[in-house]
């Protein structure tokens, strides 16, 4: 999907008017992520400031299977397991995420966000404002798709300071 002006929250073709709009917020804060984690490589990808961290290449695992457990969960209505590697990160992630090249990281996110293109195709805006009381307190599909953005542009913020961090010559 390809979005003339990013900035412009408009109907975008084939999706109702709210699913439009989510999805151009959505757009938005993925672009920003790639441009933050543009030619990165393995060592820089796999770098922990601290043993306790999260790499940048963990944080780009996280917001693929952070999506993809959302589009699981409310499109597919399937059950997720959210303490997988990638959705947990900690010290599984730190074992299990590393010695991967960008391109990786870069094929998951396009992979997961093109499954949720299609999986938005065939909802309405009726949707977006389905309750459940899964949560601490209840939510509907718009929050929680607001959420797997919101928690992206987190670590987006995250992927921009470690890369401030990075020892000369990384």
């Amino acid at each position: 999907m390809a979005f003339e002006h990013p900035m412009l929250l408009t109907d975008q073709p084939s999706y109702t008017p709210h699913i439009s709009r989510l999805l151009g917020m959505m757009h938005y804060a993925r672009e920003t992520t790639l441009r933050a984690a543009r030619d990165l490589n393995v060592a820089q990808l796999d770098y922990l400031p601290h043993p306790s961290g999260n790499s940048i290449g963990m944080l780009l695992a996280h917001i693929a299977a952070v999506e993809e457990g959302y589009y699981l969960g409310t499109v597919a209505s399937h059950e997720v397991d959210w303490e997988t590697p990638a959705r947990a990160l900690g010290e599984a992630g730190r074992e299990a995420l590393c010695g991967r090249p960008l391109e990786h990281y870069l094929n998951e996110l396009e992979r997961v966000r093109a499954q949720t293109l299609d999986g938005f195709l065939h909802l309405d805006d009726d949707w977006l404002h389905v309750e459940d009381t899964n949560w601490e307190e209840p939510a509907n599909n718009y929050f929680r798709w607001f959420h797997v953005f919101e928690d992206e542009v987190n670590h987006r913020g995250q992927i921009r300071l470690l890369r401030k961090l990075f020892p000369e010559g990384l």
